[in-house]
Formats: structure tokens, C-alpha cells, sequence
């Protein structure tokens, strides 16, 4: 059966703002275990040790956050499947339009007339007969595989030094640099997304990320 309208999510597979935290998610899980490291205790051992507890870590992260994704997805339209339903069946037509006007964006039922949300009430009411429960389609799942993707192979570019290079100290030297440009590349894209200074949303993002990073370890995380 083809996917309805009222059933599709109103996310897109990723939103661009998604995008960048998950990669900062995953960024910063895996600088929790290369911040951890010593350098003058680390052998091949302790290197190997560390590279498999991040890549697991984040391995399991991503698993996590494309569930808890795929719940939102599934909430999201639940919550608008309701709404729908509870517009259809109402006979008052100012609780309709009540309705209608609380699963809008504040600033837009704000300038809507009443013989507008009635407009919507009568159209809502001429649509096919929703379904009873909210499902998952492919676009969700779609969402969640990318979710797991972008936590997961976050972690690469900062522990491929530590699997080419085998003294422990430049390739913590060279992950360092890999992850503090990832930081601001990440806090760049996100002032180019929401009107921000991008340069110095950037370097505020290379500094959070690292206070967060700090904070992990020396609360045992």
C-alpha cells in the first residue's frame, strides 16, 4: 500500500542541522577515548585496546540513536495522526480550528483568519479516511541507517592515525589536529545553517567540544 500523506514524517531523511550534531555526537564520543590515552604508557596493546573501545562505543551509540530516531519518527506522526482524527470528529467549529492552529508553527496560525482555518477544517474533512495507528516507511528507516552512519564513521577520520602510525605520540598529535578541524568544520556548517557568525561559531565548537571532552574523562566517562 502506498505511503499517504498524513502518514509521511514532516523530517527529512536527515535534516542539514541533524546532520552536524550526530557527526559532533560521534566526534566527540570517540575524543573521549584518544584524550584518554597516554602516550608515555601507550604500546600497540593499549593503542588496540583504545581503537576497539571507540569504534565500539560508537558502534553501539549509532545503534541507539537510530532507534531513539526512529521513536521520534514514529511519535512525530502518532502526535499528527491524533490531531487529524480529532479535527475530522469535532463538531465545534471553533475547537476545530483551535485544533488546526495548535499543530502549526506559532507565527503562522498567528496571522491566519478564522474563515481560513475553517477552509482547512472543511478540506481536512474531505481527505480519505486516515489510518487508526501511525507506521514506519522507508524514508524512516532511511533516517535511521544514516543516523547510524554519520555516529559511526565519525570516528575514522580520528583513529585512522593511530592504525597507520605506529608511535603513539605523533599519531595522537596528528588525531588531535584531525579532530579540532572536524570540530570547527562542524561548528562552520552549523553558522552557515542558523544565521550564526560562522567563524566564530567554529572556534566556540573547537572549544565546547574540547571542554565537553574534559569533562567525559575526568568524570570516568
Amino acid at each position: 500500500m502506498p505511503e499517504s500523506s498524513f502518514e509521511r514524517s514532516s523530517k527529512r531523511v536527515l535534516d542539514p542541522i541533524d546532520r552536524v550534531s550526530e557527526v559532533l555526537f560521534g566526534l566527540i564520543m570517540v575524543l573521549t577515548f584518544t584524550g584518554s590515552l597516554s602516550v608515555a604508557e601507550a604500546g600497540r596493546e593499549s593503542i588496540r585496546t583504545m581503537l576497539i573501545g571507540a569504534l565500539g562505543c560508537n558502534l553501539a551509540w549509532g545503534i541507539i540513536d537510530g532507534v531513539f530516531y526512529l521513536m521520534g519518527c514514529l511519535a512525530e506522526k502518532g502526535r499528527g495522526l491524533l490531531a487529524l482524527h480529532a479535527v475530522r470528529k469535532t463538531i465545534d467549529p471553533q475547537q476545530a480550528r483551535r485544533l488546526i492552529a495548535g499543530t502549526l508553527p506559532p507565527v503562522i496560525a498567528s496571522i491566519l483568519q478564522p474563515a481560513e482555518l475553517e477552509t482547512m477544517h472543511e478540506r481536512l474533512k474531505q481527505l480519505p479516511e486516515p489510518p487508526q495507528r501511525a507506521r514506519l516507511h522507508m524514508d524512516d528507516w532511511l533516517g535511521a541507517i544514516g543516523v547510524f552512519l554519520l555516529v559511526f564513521f565519525s570516528t575514522f577520520p580520528v583513529v585512522i592515525p593511530f592504525i597507520f602510525m605506529r608511535n603513539a605520540g605523533p599519531a595522537l598529535r596528528v588525531s588531535n589536529i584531525v579532530a579540532i578541524m572536524m570540530l570547527f568544520l562542524m561548528g562552520y556548517a552549523l553558522g552557515r545553517m542558523t544565521g550564526r557568525h560562522r567563524w566564530l561559531v567554529g572556534i566556540s565548537m573547537v572549544i565546547l567540544g574540547s571542554i565537553l571532552v574534559g569533562l567525559t574523562i575526568a568524570l570516568g566517562g
